[in-house]
């Protein structure tokens, strides 16, 4: 997977890698009285960078509509307007574009999504995830397991499934077909075998750029050699029991993949992101994973313009969804950091160009889309039932925690790994862990209530999920961990229970 995602995702035996609380959405600053004669013309504007903006307005055809003028004097070219949410995204080389268009009345935040021009960068390894190539007295003995157990064939390797219960609750419901989870992500092997009886093509896009692409395929990674984290995502939330590799948290259920990554550098840019949950919004996914934050901005601070447009246009995409009954879940990040802390740094940003070491006020500046209202934020754990290292955390921070591995908190045989094992590109399995693990297994859990409770909204189904969260506590004597047994930093409500999941 390329350098971006270092703080999200993590394969074993490499640094931290890919990853991302809370209802709905907000918008920043209002305009100002300025008129649209102001705007410079579009011949005149030509001699900077080709950007990417987001330009936020009153939702509605005839507000984006008049604003849609005022873009193409300013010398910018739509690319998409959301009319629904009064999204429109925009390429421009003027570099005065996102000033003038703050001045325009109905415009509420404009801002560059990014801050490289508009062409490819070079991938920057973060290094590869282990395959589970066992050897053959240990493969023979996992065999055995599965086969008196009446298991998947590698299922005795995912400590984690029992971890939450999700082997039981597989007996008792595996989830619905009329429930999809959108894997929004590098996109999604679907021919793996494991993964293409449970695939929702019609549900699923390409979403870089801006404006989906529903073509056959357009979902697949654009390199599956390094495009592998959707897959792997999408087989912990549903794989299929179909007597081959491993089971899912949500073996019943179907998924999809909305594929938001540049190709070559992985990076996640907001026009994307706004696409994905419209789409997803609009096509009926019932819970949307992501493990992800926007790039390229780890944090993006409200007092900062063009970050401020970023919070506004995603807030309005995520709020959409949810409003159309998606549940959102986010992965909170592979940093160890304390999200509740009163300043953090942040020498990451932005990732597309040259980083500058900052200092953030948590208050202010937001991991986007993972503290957005109503986003379901999640800490990763191990099988020892203790946070993962690398997990962020922090009170009032974390909704629910989940099981993303820890390669220092390592299960019995035949597993004696303590990463995840899921599905990879190609028909391959392979172990991973971070917030970006954990995210899945969350994203499963909803799908089963989601399964048992149709009706439910969003806010309901979230607030189940921390309702039959098991909290296992503060460990003794960490100060890292603060508040009840209840409600803390580590775990907010507790680990997820996909058996009371069932049986609610």
């Amino acid at each position: 997977m390329a350098h971006p995602r270092s703080r999200r995702m993590r394969a074993l035996a490499v640094p931290l890698g890919l990853a991302l609380t809370a209802s709905l959405g907000f918008l920043p600053n209002a305009a100002s009285a300025a008129t649209q004669d102001s705007a410079p013309a579009a011949a005149t504007v030509s001699d900077g960078p080709l950007l990417s903006y987001v330009v936020n307005t009153t939702p509605g055809r005839a507000a984006v509509g008049s604003v849609e003028k005022a873009i193409a004097q300013a010398g910018g070219k739509v690319i998409v307007a959301h009319e629904r949410i009064g999204v429109i995204v925009v390429h421009s080389a003027n570099p005065q574009f996102a000033p003038t268009m703050r001045k325009v009345p109905g415009v509420q935040s404009a801002g560059a999504t990014r801050t490289a021009p508009l062409k490819s960068s070079a991938t920057t390894d973060v290094g590869k995830p282990q395959k589970a190539d066992l050897p053959a007295s240990q493969l023979k003995a996992v065999g055995r397991t599965a086969k008196a157990n009446r298991q998947e064939p590698l299922e005795p390797l995912q400590w984690d499934l029992p971890a939450i219960k999700a082997d039981q609750a597989a007996k008792v419901n595996p989830g619905s077909r009329k429930v999809t989870v959108a894997v929004i992500d590098t996109g999604v092997d679907d021919t793996h075998p494991d993964l293409k009886a449970n695939f929702s093509a019609q549900q699923s896009a390409n979403c870089v750029g801006g404006v989906a692409d529903t073509s056959k395929g357009a979902w697949r990674p654009w390199d599956p050699d390094s495009d592998y984290h959707g897959t792997h995502v999408a087989g912990t939330i549903a794989a299929a029991r179909n007597g081959v590799g491993v089971a899912g948290v949500a073996p019943g259920v179907k998924v999809s993949a909305i594929k938001v990554s540049e190709p070559k550098t992985s990076l996640f840019f907001a026009e994307s992101v706004v696409c994905a949950f419209v789409f997803a919004a609009d096509h009926g996914v019932a819970v949307t994973n992501n493990s992800y934050y926007v790039d390229p901005w780890m944090f993006n601070c409200k007092d900062d313009a063009d970050q401020a447009a970023i919070v506004d246009a995603v807030g309005r995409a995520a709020s959409y969804a949810q409003r159309k009954g998606a549940i959102n879940i986010a992965a909170a990040g592979n940093s160890g950091l304390d999200l509740a802390a009163a300043k953090l740094p942040d020498a990451s940003s932005p990732n597309d160009s040259t980083p500058v070491e900052r200092t953030i006020n948590p208050k202010n500046c937001w991991d986007v889309p993972a503290q957005l209202p109503g986003v379901v934020t999640v800490a990763a754990t191990g099988v020892q039932k203790l946070k993962s290292g690398y997990s962020n955390y922090g009170l009032g921070q974390i909704d629910v925690a989940a099981p993303g591995g820890d390669s220092k908190q390592v299960p019995e045989l035949p597993a004696k790994n303590g990463n995840i094992l899921s599905t990879m590109p190609g028909g391959d399995w392979a172990y991973l862990a971070g917030t970006s693990m954990a995210t899945p297994h969350v994203a499963g859990v909803a799908a089963l209530l989601k399964s048992a409770h149709p009706k439910s909204s969003p806010q309901e189904i979230q607030w189940l999920l921390k309702q039959q969260a098991d909290n296992p506590g503060c460990p003794t004597g960490d100060a890292s961990c603060t508040g009840t047994r209840h409600l803390n930093s580590h775990f907010g409500y507790g680990i997820v229970d996909a058996l009371d999941a069932v049986k609610s």
